[in-house]
């Protein structure tokens, strides 16, 4: 029976490695968004630092992983193979969790996530044991430390409340202060603001990232925390000289050195403090079975009250472990990027394409923020308004892409360091277990509504997508509870079978995750090739333009004839794949159409003219879209009401037109993928032919009503097909006929 305690352990030590992939690629947006975001130094410089913080944090940590031995549940009541069980049970769920989270682009707290799921795996085997015992549930207390779990709770909603509020109010003055034009005012008043950032970010290292290092004694630590008042004066002094040096003396921006030093500081105690949730089960683990090994007894009858022994720690090879595979994973985690994609996106300085769509609820908040607005403005002088309208002008930048331009300046990155640093040192200097991710990502969000990111272009989808990272955190918290619960009592009952089962089914998960969100990734970079901005001359207007009609007509194509090949199969699964696809292309189409707006700026004095054929050529593009999708929409209608099947004419008069289209449309891509624009004057020609031909098929129909046609839901949706296609090729023969125009006008100009 010991031989299965090893592969356990053997199998939460690879679970450990999952974790912290998984784990890392979720936190990282805790400490690189404000560097990334304001793009304050290089990308290379922000993950240098990042990765020195999180080295460090990793093997200063004493490995004290108290919280996941004995923190939530209590070990004496539980016997080795219960805790095994709870551990694996554990790892299973936060690996699938957080991988879902990765994979929608979601930042959530790995610290709720392994609590609960702790919470959950115990109170699992705790009810199982009240039952085989006929105990009463009230002795449930005994085995769960329940005051934990509690404080865990209402740390969430003061997380959110306080930093969202503090780094609101913060940010504000900040802007009033600074402006956005604030490289002159960072002369006189910079090292001050310097001095009082700087003094933060090293106070929190002092407090959050040095809290139970192993290099550090209790004492020196019991030091520090009750001379915290000398320590910040002393500290504020010699950074505001230090701050005023640098400005003047060597001509550094203090702002970058805010930003970095900030980076570094949260991904220490990133590192040092959040490595419990991700090798702290396992370690757990490896502490119980060296006490098992000691022990002599079997699995079911040794209790692991020996595990709550505060003198065990982790060894630091596994730490210095840890943090290689951390900082690998910063390197190399494209999940990463998404998470930290949205929290730059939803506080960026300026609109753009947003992720979120907006629900009732920021719909009802924004009108009421601007209700309140008009109210506050009544009451407020006109020439206080005036002055403070101004502090929030910016500046036009030109000569720069808009994919090149910062997501919001340093200062307001500076604020986000410094608040999310002082909320931390006083959340844990109060023992409040606050999470990193709440506290981090409340405060950015705070600080670009303050900022004004959030105007009227923008407010309804940032506050939807607000509310949707929240909403994850909540259902962070239930879903890692009845996870674990699930897992815990499948493999209590099922033993070596549930085991092997989990395991397997975990890789399968996981292979087919990466696999999805590699096809998300590679279809995202695929639409930004469409989404060019920088487009100046009608060369490149038509060069672009022929790309995305060759990209549109090749995916309509697909769709029309899957559509008509599925309708005649009634296969109700396919035509559901095919209304996706025709989403997927909408949301091209229409991205493209929110783009025009940078396009036309972007055009030089002697190309403005063909701003009209681009916004143009989009509208033909958006009408074949709509034909499509009525004739998508409609044939799955048809199929999922269970009407009748069309019949074997019907269906065989719709696959001649679905020939003559695929045979359209192909010629159309290789024309215009290969740029022979020369050849649409012989597409052009085959346009009355096939208007004809469905013409004949409209009338087709009308006969057979007349003579054997018994179907009103058949003919409804023959004709609404037949009519639609109708439509679909004029405006695809509207789109060349302009397409040929233009490029005749622009040939004949030069």
């Amino acid at each position: 029976m010991e031989q299965i305690y090893v592969v356990m352990l053997v199998v939460l030590g690879i679970l450990a490695l999952i974790d912290l992939v998984v784990g890392v690629s979720n936190d990282a947006v805790n400490f690189l968004n404000s560097a990334i975001g304001s793009k304050a130094v290089s990308f290379k410089t922000i993950m240098i630092v990042a990765s020195i913080g999180v080295a460090c944090g990793a093997l200063f940590s004493s490995g004290m992983m108290e919280i996941a031995r004995s923190g939530i549940f209590v070990p004496s009541m539980f016997s080795f193979n219960d805790v095994m069980i709870i551990f694996l049970a554990v790892m299973i769920t936060d690996i699938l969790l957080l991988d879902v989270f990765n994979s929608m682009g979601l930042p959530t707290s790995t610290t709720v996530s392994i609590i609960f799921e702790l919470l959950g795996a115990a109170v699992c085997l705790a009810l199982y044991h009240i039952y085989i015992s006929e105990d009463s549930t009230q002795s449930l207390g005994t085995y769960i430390n329940t005051k934990k779990a509690t404080e865990i709770v209402s740390s969430i909603l003061l997380s959110v409340l306080l930093s969202f509020g503090l780094g609101s109010l913060v940010q504000y003055i900040s802007r009033i202060i600074f402006t956005f034009q604030y490289e002159k005012r960072l002369k006189y008043i910079g090292s001050l603001f310097g001095g009082l950032a700087i003094t933060a970010i090293t106070f929190f290292i002092l407090i959050k990232g040095l809290k139970g290092v192993s290099f550090v004694s209790k004492e020196t630590y019991g030091w520090i925390q009750d001379n915290q008042l000398m320590i910040i004066g002393i500290n504020f002094v010699f950074f505001t000289l230090l701050s005023q040096a640098l400005i003047s003396v060597f001509k550094i921006n203090i702002l970058r050195v805010i930003i970095i030093i900030g980076t570094f500081a949260l991904a220490l105690a990133f590192a040092g403090n959040d490595l419990v949730n991700f090798i702290g089960v396992p370690i757990a683990a490896y502490n119980s079975y060296e006490i098992f090994s000691a022990s002599g007894l079997s699995g079911d009858k040794l209790m692991m009250g020996a595990l709550a022994d505060e003198t065990i720690v982790a060894p630091f090879y596994f730490l210095a472990f840890a943090g290689l595979v951390m900082v690998v994973t910063l390197w190399t985690s494209k999940k990463a990027r998404s998470v930290i994609e949205t929290g730059v996106n939803l506080s960026r300085q300026g609109d753009g394409v947003e992720k979120f769509s907006p629900n009732m609820l920021s719909r009802f908040i924004v009108r009421s923020g601007v209700y309140l607005g008009m109210g506050i403005n009544y009451f407020l002088p006109q020439s206080v308004q005036l002055k403070i309208d101004k502090q929030f002008e910016k500046p036009e930048v030109k000569g720069k892409k808009r994919k090149d331009e910062p997501a919001f300046d340093m200062v307001r990155a500076s604020v986000n360091l410094m608040i999310a640093s002082i909320l931390i040192s006083i959340g844990t200097s109060l023992k409040l277990p606050l999470s990193t991710t709440y506290v981090t990502f409340m405060v950015a969000m705070g600080t670009s509504f303050a900022d004004r990111a959030w105007d009227r272009e923008s407010a309804v989808y940032r506050v939807a997508g607000v509310f949707n990272v929240i909403g994850g955190w909540f259902v962070t918290a239930m879903v890692a509870f009845f996870g674990a619960f699930v897992m815990a009592l499948i493999l209590k009952l099922g033993e070596v079978y549930a085991f092997i089962g989990l395991l397997v089914l975990l890789a399968i998960i996981l292979y087919r995750s990466a696999r999805r969100h590699s096809k998300k990734q590679k279809e995202e970079e695929e639409l930004v090739k469409l989404k060019r901005e920088d487009i100046v001359t009608i060369n490149e207007i038509i060069s672009e333009s022929s790309m995305q009609i060759s990209r549109v007509i090749g995916a309509t194509n697909k769709v029309y004839s899957d559509v008509i090949d599925n309708l005649g199969l009634q296969d109700l699964a396919k035509l559901k794949e095919n209304k996706k696809a025709l989403k997927k292309l909408e949301k091209e189409v229409d991205e493209l159409k929110s783009n025009v707006y940078y396009f036309i700026k972007n055009l030089d004095e002697t190309s403005v003219e063909a701003s009209k054929f681009y916004i143009m050529i989009l509208g033909y593009l958006q009408d074949m879209i709509q034909s499509l999708a009525f004739i998508t929409q409609n044939s799955y209608s048809h199929i999922n009401n269970n009407h009748k099947q069309l019949k074997f004419n019907q269906i065989r008069d719709l696959k001649s037109i679905d020939t003559d289209v695929q045979k359209l449309f192909d010629t159309i891509e290789s024309i215009f993928e290969n740029k022979n624009f020369d050849q649409l004057d012989e597409v052009l020609r085959e346009k009355a032919t096939i208007l004809n031909n469905v013409s004949e098929l409209i009338q087709k129909q009308i006969t057979r009503i007349r003579t054997v046609e018994t179907s009103p839901k058949n003919s409804k949706l023959y004709f609404a097909l037949l009519l639609e296609t109708n439509d679909l090729i004029k405006a695809t023969m509207n789109l060349l006929e302009l397409f040929q125009e233009f490029n005749i006008h622009v040939k004949n100009k030069k």
